[in-house]
């Protein structure tokens, strides 16, 4: 199987890895999630926030996903540790899902083997994007 294509914006890149700059020095709850994160990152394609294609997570995004078994749906927005708040769906990219959609276009599936829960989730829509806001104004 190709691999997939994962955008971060160069500003959410620098952000993240002060992010895991802070994690590291600090008391990390989760150094797995930190790991994760750190490998996404290694593999990302970094873009300018203008040339970031729409249908990609980014952070600040909204996204609809839906779990391939059970058929449901739940929207999130990707948020940093601080911003988190899952009962109005404000998750963190710390979490295994965050890390999973982050840079991940709409259609792509992510979970499965990796993830606790075994779920495989497909990002159906991003319906709000920072960077495309940002271009619009």
């Amino acid at each position: 199987m190709a691999s997939r294509k994962l955008f971060v914006t160069l500003e959410d890149f620098d952000l993240l890895l002060e992010l895991l700059k802070e994690e590291l020095l600090g008391a990390i709850s989760d150094p797995k999630a930190a790991r994760d994160l750190a490998t996404e990152l290694q593999h990302a394609t970094i873009v300018d926030s203008a040339s970031v294609p729409d249908d990609v997570v980014t952070m600040n995004s909204t996204v609809k996903l839906t779990d391939l078994e059970t058929k449901r749906t739940e929207t999130y927005t990707l948020v940093y540790p601080d911003d988190v708040n899952i009962t109005v769906g404000r998750l963190s990219i710390l979490a295994p899902i965050g890390t999973a959609i982050l840079g991940n276009q709409v259609g792509h599936t992510v979970g499965g083997s990796d993830s606790a829960d075994k779920s495989i989730l497909r990002i159906d829509e991003v319906i709000y994007q920072p960077e495309r806001d940002s271009v619009a104004a």
